[in-house]
């Protein structure tokens, strides 16, 4: 696969560039060796490589779930400046 001259102009168009045409030149062999660099890494043989998500083996820290006693509604509220109902009032945020 290679990278024209009308591919850059293509994909300078979509993204509204304006390029010179030293630059469609310049990003063209840009983009035609990064092209060429991952067609050297279809080279490597990786059958036998078990897939990974992450480089590095992670196990998750989080503590189990267990059940607490907790405050009451009424101890909650009993330094709230303006109850209603059993809720903290609080002021309006849409009028």
């Amino acid at each position: 696969m290679s990278i024209s001259i009308k591919d850059v102009e293509h994909v300078a168009n979509l993204a509204r560039l304006e390029l010179s045409d030293a630059d469609k030149e310049q990003f063209a062999g840009q983009l035609n060796a990064i092209l060429k660099y991952a067609e050297k890494l279809n080279e490597l043989h990786t059958d036998e490589i078990e897939p990974t998500s992450h480089v590095l083996p992670i196990v998750n820290v989080m503590r189990d779930d267990a059940v607490k006693p907790s405050l009451t509604a009424e101890k909650a509220l009993l330094n709230a400046p303006e109850e209603e109902d059993g809720q903290f009032k609080v002021p309006a945020v849409l009028e």
